[in-house]
């Protein structure tokens, strides 16, 4: 099911393209309002849309009652993103019982431009 990604990620454009069974897909159009001075993708909305698709991912994978909160996020900038559209892919890669660990790839025309490694905790309601 399709959503806008919700809260601060919808608001920045973020629109979540596919979520199940553990992994989890987010579109976004890169705008000129998303640039650093240097021109290119800010580091800090790479960052959001990684934790957003990784996020959505474990939601699939947890009970209703587990909010994922991100305890550890690492981003790789493999290279610099710039406006135009992207994809990111999320996976769980390991689900324990109270910590979650979770990977994402961002691509931007065919290409590599990000990867991110993050343990989530399970918070039970």
């Amino acid at each position: 099911m399709a959503d806008d990604g919700g809260g601060f990620a919808g608001r920045l454009g973020a629109t979540v393209e596919a979520a199940d069974d553990g992994s989890a897909r987010v579109a976004f159009e890169v705008t000129e309002e998303h640039l650093n001075p240097a021109g290119t993708l800010h580091g800090g909305v790479l960052a959001t849309l990684v934790d957003t698709a990784m996020g959505t991912a474990v939601r699939t994978a947890t009970g209703d009652d587990d909010v994922p909160a991100t305890s550890q996020l690492t981003v790789t900038y493999l290279r610099p993103g710039k406006p135009g559209a992207l994809q990111v892919t999320a996976r769980v890669r390991t689900k324990g019982e109270h910590l979650t660990v979770c990977e994402a790839d961002v691509e931007q025309d065919g290409r590599a431009i990000g990867h991110a490694v993050a343990t989530f905790a399970l918070l039970h309601r």
